[in-house]
């Protein structure tokens, strides 16, 4: 099939399959007039690269694991499992500086809070009359 064939099939873009193919992800054969030409197998193919993305997964990580697909063998299974528990290590510390940030967060905002309500207590005589003008009064 050919590249618009299979970026319909698979529910992706011709450039995001362009970009697979360049990244090592995907593989295409050529016809003599240079047309890309993809097989049936790839429309999985391209799933499997989606839901590696989603998963947050770079091309490069998502290339060290296409030989346990490719060619399930123990050693590229041992080899997956080693580059997948890496990958969940950094998931795991991204994602512990992701709360620390967002605790740091609250307090910032319980801190506005409490600043706001002592806005809302501070008597009224200070701000000028409407009008925006200081009023000239003198008592």
């Amino acid at each position: 099939m050919r590249i618009g064939e299979l970026a319909k099939a698979a529910g992706v873009s011709v450039r995001s399959l362009r970009y697979y193919e360049e990244q090592g992800l995907l593989a295409s054969t050529r016809s003599p007039s240079g047309q890309r030409h993809f097989r049936e197998a790839d429309i999985d193919r391209v799933g499997f690269v989606q839901r590696m993305y989603a998963a947050g997964l770079s091309s490069r990580t998502i290339t060290e694991l296409l030989p346990c697909v490719d060619a399930p063998s123990e050693t590229t299974s041992d080899a997956a499992m080693e580059r997948m528990e890496q990958e969940r290590e950094r998931l795991s510390a991204h994602i512990e500086e992701l709360i620390r940030t967002r605790d740091a967060l609250d307090v910032l905002m319980a801190t506005n809070r409490a600043h706001r309500k002592t806005l809302r207590r501070a008597p009224a005589a200070a701000a000028p009359p409407s009008g925006g003008q200081p009023s000239l009064e003198v008592a």
